[in-house]
C-alpha cells in the first residue's frame, strides 16, 4: 500500500500514514519514504514501538552506515550501550534526572542551538531519525528551518557572493557559546571538519544554505566578516515562515534531512521534567546506485 503524507507546514515537513517501520525492508518502501524526504524533508512517524536494536536497525536499511563519532561520546561512555544510538535525554544510568551542574546535562543544552547534526564531522550526518520514548506534560518542542526555502529566498546578489565559500564547524566552538569546556584531550578528539556554506541535493539538484551553531568562521575569510556572515545567514534562515515547530507524543519517531534543514530543542525546565529520547544519525555517504 502507498505511504500517504500530510504537510504539517505549508514549506515543508509532513506526518506520514500509519507504518510500523520495524518491518519495513523492502526497497520499495524505503525509496517511498525517501522520496518522501526528497520533498518534505521532515517526517513524521506516529506510535512506533521501537527498541534501540530496531532503532539502529532501521536506520541501516533505509540509508547504510551510522555516525558514531559523537561530541558526547568523548564525555564518557553512553548508557544505551552503543555510540550511534545517541541518548537525547536528561536523566542518568539509574534513570534519576541529572543534576543542574551535571556536566552531561552542561553538554546537552547545546542541543538548544539551531544546528545541523554531525557537521562538525567529515563525513557529516545525513538523515537523523530521533524516536521519543518519554514525554514531559510540558512544551519540549523541536523547531526545523528549511534550509532550501531559505536559500531561495536569499537575493541573487547574497547567492553569488556566497557561492564557492567554505565554513569549518567545530563543536568545540558551539559549546563554548555556552560556558562549557572541553578538556584538551577531548578536543583533540573533536577537530572539526569543513564544509560548503551552500550545499546541493545530488537526487533532487536543489541548494540549500548548510549552517549550524557548530560553523566557527569562513574559510579564507578575516574572522569577524567571517562570523559576521554567518550570523547574518541564520537570521535569514529562521525567520517564522521557514520554521514547523514539532510537539512530540510518545512513539513518535522524527526523521529529517541535514542536507536540507536545521533544528533546535525549545528550552523547558529539564531539572524538574523528565524527557527520554533517542537519535540515529547516517552518514552522508555517495548512495550506492
Amino acid at each position: 500500500m502507498a505511504l500517504a503524507f500530510r504537510p504539517l507546514h505549508p514549506l515543508f515537513a509532513a506526518e506520514v500514514s500509519p507504518i510500523d517501520l520495524r518491518g519495513v525492508a523492502n526497497r520499495e518502501t524505503l525509496e517511498e519514504i525517501r522520496a518522501g524526504m526528497d520533498r518534505y524533508a521532515v517526517l513524521v512517524f506516529r506510535d512506533q514501538q521501537l527498541e534501540g536494536g530496531e532503532q539502529l536497525a532501521f536506520a541501516e536499511r533505509f540509508d547504510g552506515r551510522l555516525h558514531a563519532k559523537t561530541g558526547a561520546a568523548v564525555l564518557g561512555k553512553s548508557r544505551l550501550g552503543n555510540e550511534a544510538l545517541t541518548d537525547i535525554s536528561n536523566v542518568d544510568e539509574t534513570g534519576g534526572l541529572l543534576s543542574a551542574g551535571d556536566r552531561r546535562r552542561m553538554y546537552a543544552l547545546g542541543n538548544r542551538l539551531w544546528h545541523t547534526d554531525a557537521s562538525f564531522e567529515d563525513p557529516p550526518g545525513r538523515y537523523s531519525m530521533l524516536h521519543a520514548k518519554v514525554v514531559p506534560p510540558v512544551a519540549a518542542d523541536t523547531e526545523f528551518a528549511d534550509m532550501r526555502a531559505a536559500y531561495d529566498a536569499l537575493d541573487e546578489e547574497t547567492k553569488l557572493r556566497i557561492a564557492g565559500l567554505r565554513a569549518h564547524h567545530s563543536i568545540a566552538y558551539s559549546r563554548a557559546t555556552l560556558g562549557f569546556e572541553f578538556s584538551r584531550e577531548e578536543q583533540d578528539r573533536l577537530p572539526g571538519a569543513e564544509h560548503p556554506l551552500v550545499r546541493v541535493n545530488p537526487r533532487t539538484g536543489r541548494r540549500a544554505l548548510y549552517l549550524a551553531s557548530h560553523a566557527s568562521r569562513i574559510v579564507g575569510w578575516p574572522l569577524p566578516e567571517g562570523r559576521l556572515l554567518l550570523r547574518e545567514l541564520t537570521e535569514h534562515a529562521i525567520r517564522r515562515e521557514f520554521v514547523y515547530r514539532h510537539r512530540w507524543r510518545v512513539g513518535d519517531l522524527v526523521i529529517w534531512d541535514n542536507l536540507a534543514t536545521m533544528h533546535r530543542g525549545v528550552a523547558f525546565d529539564d531539572t524538574v521534567h523528565r524527557r527520554e529520547l533517542r537519535r540515529v544519525t547516517t552518514l552522508d555517504l555517495p548512495l550506492p546506485a
